[in-house]
């Protein structure tokens, strides 16, 4: 009798596991035809869905970087960082990488964005780098750092390479080149505030390259009224 009920239980243990295992499998499937639709339909909150799920049935660490990015990419930053972490790890991932850079610098914590951006820059140092380098220290006060940063970038920036803004509620692009001279403008500001004119001049060149560049007109117009401000006001 009791070798009779012995077997009955190992019996139900490996048809449970066994269902299990099936259901696991065919979930996976599911999910990943499901993942494949939305991709093909564009729905970003149904790629969301599917990658999540899928990470629950089978972790992966490629996956979950994949999903940070699209929510990073669709404006979710505290989400992208919920899901990967804010921690500098030198084994990470570019892509992992990159997510923390661009969520960290979104949700204003420049100190932690520019970790970041110094592990992608010393594994593929590009213009574009450089200029989110050189505009962090900036915000950070290291001027002589964001500094070299534009030398580099002017000295590596191709004519046809163009940087995106977002002050207006239209964005819109100028030559990187026209970007990098505007913070050279106001570095030159930051280190020397009693030569306004050679800041002025410098923001002159980028608006040369670009006069749409809005940015640059309004740090030129700031500048010019501290220009015109009685010293002792200053």
């Amino acid at each position: 009798m009791k070798k009779t009920v012995l077997i009955v239980l190992i019996a139900i243990l490996f048809s449970g596991s066994y269902g299990y295992s099936q259901t696991k499998t065919e979930l996976q499937k599911h999910y990943q035809a499901f993942y494949d639709q939305m991709r093909l339909q564009g729905d970003v909150d149904g790629v969301i869905n599917a990658l999540t799920h899928l990470n629950v049935l089978s972790p992966s660490k490629e996956r979950n970087d994949t999903l940070a990015y699209i929510y990073a990419n669709d404006n979710q930053h505290l989400q992208a960082l919920n899901t990967i972490g804010i921690e500098k790890v030198d084994t990470d991932s570019d892509l992992a990488v990159q997510v923390k850079a661009i969520s960290l610098k979104a949700l204003n914590q420049p100190k932690r964005a520019l970790e970041q951006f110094e592990i992608l820059n010393s594994r593929a140092p590009n213009a574009y780098l450089a200029y989110e380098l050189a505009d962090l220290k900036v915000q950070l006060g290291d001027n002589a750092g964001a500094m070299k940063n534009v030398e580099y970038g002017i000295a590596n920036a191709t004519d046809d390479m163009k940087y995106a803004f977002y002050e207006r509620q239209q964005p819109y692009e100028v030559p990187i080149k026209a970007a990098f001279m505007h913070v050279k403008g106001l570095i030159q500001y930051n280190m020397d505030k009693t030569n306004i004119d050679q800041a002025i001049a410098t923001i002159d060149e980028a608006l040369q390259m670009d006069p749409n560049f809005n940015l640059a007109s309004l740090s030129k117009q700031a500048l010019t009224s501290r220009k015109d401000v009685p010293e002792e006001k200053k």
